[in-house]
């Protein structure tokens, strides 16, 4: 069964001239696939992204996780498909400035709350220590570097042991070095984990990890 399937997904803003930022766009995303998703600046990568995650409702077509209809979830049932099925990895961090690295990663497992306290210490501690950060689990976002700090997102994007991983731009914010580790990370958390990836760049290094890049032109899926 295919992780992901929309099918003719759109979303259209009201308006006195509405605005469709997305239209009848088709994406299937496999167990293990590494997709990545381009297009000029507003062509609606994001906005794909942001339907595909149920960060916003499409206004026709349906979507569906891990083979559950998803639009007609109300705000309760989506966030919960959210904290279950999908981890996210934005552009910049959004760390807690005021938590250290390993408290950050353990907060999406606070909230599903299936895990004891030292459960979520030791897979917090687990995952900063697959991301070779197993000595900066308790320092505070300020006190690392750029690519540490995606790292620290990365891991709590894994927190609860997602199906899928959705990255808007997770290297656009990084020098090259930290692009490239971002890049060798995501494209083994698909090949050797089975992790499902949709990410969307602008970086066409980082687009050749992919298994498959979707085109987007003015909200249409074109290739």
């Amino acid at each position: 069964m295919s992780v992901l399937v929309a099918e003719k997904l759109g979303r259209t803003l009201d308006g006195e001239v509405p605005v469709t930022l997305v239209q009848d766009a088709d994406v299937t995303i496999e167990r293990g696939e590494f997709v990545v998703i381009r297009g000029p600046s507003g062509s609606g990568k994001s906005s794909l992204l942001y339907l595909l995650g149920l960060l916003d409702k499409p206004t026709s077509g349906r979507l569906l996780i891990d083979g559950k209809d998803t639009v007609g979830f109300d705000d309760d049932e989506r966030a919960d498909v959210r904290l279950r099925k999908i981890g996210f990895v934005f552009q910049f961090h959004f760390l807690l400035g005021e938590f250290s690295a390993l408290d950050n990663v353990r907060m999406p497992m606070r909230k599903l709350g299936q895990l004891g306290e030292s459960a979520q210490v030791e897979r917090a501690q687990a995952l900063l220590d697959s991301l070779g950060l197993a000595d900066q689990a308790h320092k505070r976002p300020s006190q690392l570097s750029g690519g540490q700090r995606q790292r620290v997102a990365i891991a709590r994007a894994l927190a609860n042991d997602p199906l899928l991983i959705l990255a808007d731009e997770p290297t656009g914010a990084l020098d090259t070095k930290s692009s490239e580790n971002v890049r060798l990370i995501l494209r083994e958390l698909a090949s050797r984990e089975g992790r499902s990836i949709v990410a969307v760049t602008h970086d066409p290094g980082f687009a050749s990890a992919a298994d498959r890049q979707v085109q987007i032109v003015d909200g249409k899926i074109v290739a």
